[in-house]
């Protein structure tokens, strides 16, 4: 796999997020809908937060990009310590290219998953 195909994540175009982290999914009981949960803890995003406004969390592999503007600072005694995306799904295809998307950046990454019944 060349480098440029590999799966990332960046809140600033042109910059990738080194840190992976933590995804939470939740899907409605038709299972068309739901939403992935992003929580990066001290992303690197938050270091350059003075050099621009984080607009939106950019999800991008061998496929395009998936875009979502949810994304909130969350602060601890005062310091930006997380940063939280949601992208938010309401399509059975839009799940599934969701999961291609974390399926590679996983790959990417040496990560697994785990569900939770």
């Amino acid at each position: 796999m060349a480098e440029n195909n590999l799966a990332k994540i960046q809140f600033y175009e042109g910059t990738d997020e080194p840190v992976v982290p933590e995804i939470r999914l939740t899907r409605g009981n038709d299972g068309t809908t739901g939403q992935a949960i992003f929580i990066f803890e001290k992303p690197q995003a938050l270091s350059k937060i003075s050099d621009g406004e984080i607009t939106g969390m950019r999800m991008i592999d061998s496929e395009g990009e998936i875009l979502t503007r949810e994304v909130k600072v969350k602060f601890v005694d005062g310091e930006p310590m997380y940063l939280e995306g949601t992208y938010v799904w309401k399509t059975k295809s839009d799940f599934d290219r969701f999961m291609r998307f974390a399926n590679s950046y996983a790959k990417s990454n040496g990560l697994g998953y785990s569900e939770k019944k």
